[in-house]
């Protein structure tokens, strides 16, 4: 009960070992605390001037104390670092089979799209026991994803995309809120998380409310509207290059260095086309800063991820 009124409960796989860090370091800061204070107290009384006339002993150096006092800080820092580390790594990589999910801060809401093309604002439904991959960006200011029940924060930042993950454990509705100040209306920034068990979760995704077109079918809608078809030819024949299989790709620039095809990569090449530009192949790409709003890029550069090579496309539905 005590440890419930201090803590939201756990209700993803990375909270228990969130949890076991924070009190690890509770444990080793409060240890430390006492034992630092209690032997102040026990000096003070124990080497206390007696009298006026009293000189103290020299003292000696001992390079086992040296020794000792200077390594079990550092083992306990090493610890710390490795752990920590190991948790970070844990949350920017998602499983490869993670559920994608798209969202969109805005002041000051939430804008969530399913791969699947249901839309969602300030509310998000999951399935338990299924890693959840959640692609974020801002329309405007920094703001932050934040979900205490599952141990997650991550900024959304205006410009980029950035990333987490989560794999519910547990059926309920959880607290979503802004963890960046973001306006006049921060506080005001909040919704919520329902975890729903797996065929509950197939039925509301299938239920009212959903377009029946997904994030790549509206990406294609995108693709088209804007005339990107009269230069990326998925031959390889127009003025752009290729974009069949360009996602996860190394592509090389012309100036030598070589990137990958990432989301960023992609967003990057639509707004600011001249920052990176394809060996050879001539900068004249015009930029669609402004054309395009973040739901759409983020549905434009879902389909080009879904533009696979024939190859490509059989490994993944081995």
């Amino acid at each position: 009960m005590f440890r419930q009124a201090l803590f939201p409960e756990q209700a993803s796989t990375i909270a228990a070992r969130t949890d076991a860090l924070l009190f690890f370091l509770l444990g080793i800061t409060a240890f430390f605390v006492c034992l630092i204070a209690g032997l102040i107290l026990y000096f003070m009384v124990r080497y206390r001037r007696r009298s006026s006339d009293e000189v103290g002993a020299p003292t000696h150096l001992s390079l086992g104390l040296e020794v000792l006092w200077s390594g079990i800080p550092f083992v306990l820092a090493m610890v710390v670092f490795f752990w920590g580390a190991s948790i970070f790594a844990s949350l920017n990589r998602a499983p490869d089979d993670a559920l994608q999910v798209y969202v969109v801060g805005k002041q000051w809401m939430w804008k969530i799209q399913h791969v699947e093309g249901r839309r969602e604002i300030n509310e998000l439904h999951v399935p338990t026991g299924r890693p959840v991959r959640v692609v974020m960006t801002s329309e405007d200011v920094i703001h932050s994803f934040f979900v205490p029940a599952f141990r997650v924060k991550q900024d959304a930042v205006p410009g980029r995309y950035t990333m987490t993950w989560f794999q519910a454990t547990r059926p309920g509705t959880y607290h979503l809120f802004c963890a960046e100040y973001c306006g006049t209306l921060h506080s005001g920034m909040i919704g919520s998380v329902v975890v729903m068990e797996p065929a509950a979760y197939e039925a509301w995704l299938a239920g009212g409310g959903t377009s029946g077109v997904s994030v790549a079918a509206a990406g294609e809608t995108v693709f088209q509207a804007q005339g990107c078809p009269t230069c990326h030819a998925p031959d390889g024949s127009g003025r752009g290059p290729s974009l069949v299989g360009v996602f996860g790709s190394t592509v090389e620039l012309r100036d030598g260095r070589r990137v990958v095809a990432d989301e960023g990569y992609l967003r990057e090449s639509v707004v600011n086309p001249q920052a990176k530009i394809v060996a050879g192949y001539e900068p004249i790409m015009p930029t669609y800063q402004g054309l395009v709003d973040e739901e759409a890029l983020m549905q434009l550069i879902a389909y080009i991820k879904s533009l696979q090579t024939p190859t490509a496309a059989a490994e993944r539905g081995k």
